[in-house]
């Protein structure tokens, strides 16, 4: 083990160098930044194993997105930020009790989350007492007893809230949400209410599945692909690959961005020697820059166009399919085409910022392809009206029957790894009562039915002090979540908060009256019990599911697997009655449970052993079913709607940078944007910055304006003058997560408005 200098500066991270944006992604400098990034935090006896594990048949999945793995496999199957991932986790700094010693919980608190990211992994309990200034040592047995005494004590099982991060396995969470359920509470919130939620609302409306319908031979075999409100070149990099493989066959690509990303203009794949040396595959047929919160207006477009050439008798609609499989397609063409024809484009223009011409360039290749995927992510995602975004995208694909068959369907990105089979094994808070149904029936409890609290309302539930237990598995609930100061306050008004961790962060420094850090094996760890291995599986993007084998030993005995933390808490809360949580310690009886009750998952054992694992059904994919309410695929009248933007003001949208995943930072650089050594920065459009009057370099405030009247302050952001869309900003999340009001949230999906922010720009008074 190696203790890291804890001591090691914590930079200001808003004074970057700021050069030229890249022309294309990966290449020799992302193979030298993964060693780079490998070397120093494992070094390599302990990065090189895992490096050659991860993504294998046999080996460990990616602990950061959740694209999926090709059948045929490189010896080096991941990205560099698959790289930065597991080095984080492989990293042989580590943080005991020594280093609590020395730090008390106030000074970490002002500490960035780069800093504490940066210390390394956490190897033993620690407790932090009510008006304690220092987390302590504590033993497992003691902790675990603590959590189980404050749950017997509560006076309602809702007054525990139980969260989920998208690292978690399949074990681990369907083990969580049966004892969540056994204690009495669907008080389940988890990452994707935060991201995809919006996906899911739609597409079940829609299509009758919330998960995508496309497979990676899908991809291949499009003869066009659409990419909206998504940036795979720093987000699922390995997608690059597919879209490289896909365009080498003829596949034609629409990127639809409001920034210019160097991964969708030109892909150095680093497997082959042509991406090694030249330009690489240029990737972006069409790039429509459209303006933030645009897409439907952009989609509706399109999808008037074809409406408007079937009435004119051109043969662009799959009427079969229109006739045969769907519902509502008349209801919908009646709304679409109802706007005057003049308003309708100058609304359109308006709203997406692009011209008709180049939307009709968008219809034609349309029109010219047999077999469309659309793909998106957060972009789409985290606006009020995703939903209808989404539902018109799925309108879209009908009206030419791009859904259930080959080359063709929706493609929602997920980001953490097994975030989709989170959700898929439970972790939910309104579970369908068949889920519940077939729960009880397997384990004879009686699981509420009474629908429980997502992440927005489990925040206002803390902060009316409804909540005794926040328990969170995985994740970094507190840098996550939107409105920082109003989270902050809610989780310090929590009597008992729990995080079960890999690593330091802040929600470790945000704490209820008391709080428990509990130190987990991670995806890259072995996972050893009485001398036997143990696995857990995981759910990719594409609703694959396949087994994961950690490689590299543990750095601390005091890691336990998250099955054992949930498992001893079974025990103590409730015995062996009726559920026998000692009998879980072999995960293949909690498989064995799995298949008794998800559908899809029968003989899951057996099917989990093979090679590469096995596909989940997915009815519209497989069969052209949909279980929807009609029974059919359902066309949507999806109105109009666009942000609005006062004079003097930008419509922000938060991002990652290159060197981070989610809230985990790996380190100051975003080499595709030219941004080196800094994160407080704010990309504007030049011309918007002259009218503003925001000189290259000057250092602004960024302010957020809310109906609720009440305005949310980011201090001391450098402004890079960037070729963003008109009236469109961008900058780092979770530094501007304090911008998004709790209360601005997506209809439907109750999605935080992450991707359209308001905000003006005040000059900056905060020293660096």
């Amino acid at each position: 083990m190696t203790h890291h200098d804890s001591d090691m500066p914590d930079p200001a991270q808003d004074a970057p160098e700021v050069g030229p944006p890249k022309k294309s992604a990966a290449g020799i400098p992302a193979v030298l930044n993964s060693v780079r990034h490998v070397n120093d935090q494992a070094g390599v006896r302990r990065g090189l194993p895992a490096m050659l594990a991860l993504n294998q048949k046999g080996g460990f999945d990616c602990p950061g997105c959740a694209w999926p793995e090709p059948d045929k496999r490189h010896k080096a199957e991941f990205c560099e930020n698959g790289a930065k991932a597991v080095a984080e986790e492989a990293t042989r700094r580590t943080v005991g009790a020594d280093f609590f010693a020395r730090h008390p919980v106030a000074e970490l608190f002002e500490r960035s989350g780069y800093w504490l990211g940066q210390q390394g992994r956490l190897t033993e309990p620690m407790y932090l007492a009510e008006g304690a200034t220092h987390y302590e040592p504590i033993s497992w047995d003691r902790a675990l007893d603590l959590i189980a005494d404050e749950l017997r004590g509560l006076d309602s099982p809702d007054g525990a809230v139980f969260y989920t991060s998208g690292r978690t396995s399949n074990e681990a969470a369907f083990a969580y949400q049966l004892f969540a359920r056994q204690l009495g509470t669907n008080n389940l919130p988890d990452c994707s209410n935060m991201c995809h939620e919006s996906s899911g609302s739609a597409l079940v409306e829609t299509l009758g599945v919330g998960k995508g319908s496309v497979s990676l031979e899908d991809v291949y075999e499009a003869d066009l692909i659409i990419v909206a409100g998504q940036n795979p070149g720093t987000n699922h990099p390995r997608m690059l690959s597919a879209l490289e493989k896909a365009k080498r066959r003829g596949t034609r690509i629409i990127t639809v961005n409001p920034l210019p990303e160097a991964g969708m203009k030109a892909f150095r794949n680093p497997q082959y020697a042509r991406g090694l040396v030249g330009r690489g595959t240029e990737l972006t047929d069409l790039f429509a820059q459209i303006r933030v919160g645009g897409d439907l207006a952009l989609f509706s477009a399109v999808n008037r166009l074809l409406l408007e050439a079937d009435r004119r008798g051109e043969q662009v609609l799959d009427r079969t399919f229109v006739e045969e499989f769907t519902h509502g397609f008349e209801d919908f063409a009646e709304a679409l085409l109802a706007e005057p024809e003049d308003e309708f484009w100058a609304r359109t223009e308006r709203d997406t910022g692009l011209t008709r011409e180049l939307i009709e360039e968008i219809a034609a290749m349309t029109v010219a392809s047999e077999r469309i995927v659309v793909c998106w992510a957060m972009g789409l995602t985290q606006h009020k009206h995703s939903v209808p975004t989404i539902r018109e995208v799925v309108n879209f694909l009908l009206l030419r029957g791009n859904v259930g068959r080959p080359g063709a369907g929706v493609c929602p990105v997920r980001g953490h790894s097994n975030v989709q089979g989170d959700r898929t094994m439970g972790i939910f808070e309104r579970p369908a009562d068949s889920f519940l149904d077939a729960l009880d029936a397997e384990f004879g409890i009686e699981s509420p039915r009474e629908h429980g609290h997502d992440t927005v309302n489990a925040i206002r539930a803390m902060g009316r002090g409804e909540v005794g237990v926040f328990f969170a598995m995985g994740g970094n609930f507190v840098a996550a979540s939107p409105d920082t100061g109003v989270t902050e306050e809610a989780m310090r008004r929590v009597g008992l908060t729990v995080h079960v961790s890999t690593k330091l962060n802040r929600s470790h420094v945000v704490t209820g009256a008391r709080a428990l850090i509990l130190p987990a094996l991670a995806r890259s760890d072995r996972d050893v019990v009485g001398g036997r291995a143990r696995w857990v599986t995981v759910e990719d993007s594409m609703g694959l599911v396949h087994a994961s084998h950690g490689v590299l030993p543990p750095l601390s005995e005091g890691m336990y697997a998250e099955v054992d933390i949930v498992r001893e808490l079974g025990r103590r809360l409730f015995g062996d009655s009726p559920v026998d949580w000692d009998a879980m310690a072999d995960y293949d009886r909690i498989r064995d449970h799995v298949a008794g009750v998800v559908p899809g998952f029968e003989d899951f054992n057996a099917k989990a052993r093979r090679p590469g694992g096995f596909a989940l059904p997915h009815a519209p994919r497989d069969d052209r079913k949909f279980p929807t309410a009609t029974g059919l695929a359902n066309f949507t009248a999806n109105g109009t709607y666009a942000p609005e933007v006062p004079e003097g003001r930008l419509l922000l949208q938060t991002l990652r940078s290159h060197d981070q995943y989610n809230t985990t930072i790996y380190g100051l650089d975003d080499r595709y944007r030219g941004i080196h050594n800094g994160r407080r920065v704010v990309l504007v459009n030049p011309e918007d910055a002259r009218e503003l009057g925001l000189a290259d370099g000057a250092y602004t405030d960024l302010v957020g304006e809310w109906s609720d009247g009440r305005e949310r302050r980011a201090p001391r952001f450098r402004v890079v003058h960037y070729p963003t869309a008109r009236g469109s900003a961008a900058a780092y999340y979770p530094e501007t997560n304090v911008l998004v009001p709790l209360d601005s949230t997506a209809d439907v999906s109750n999605t935080p408005t992450s991707k359209s922010v308001v905000v003006r720009f005040e000059p900056s008074e905060q020293p660096a």
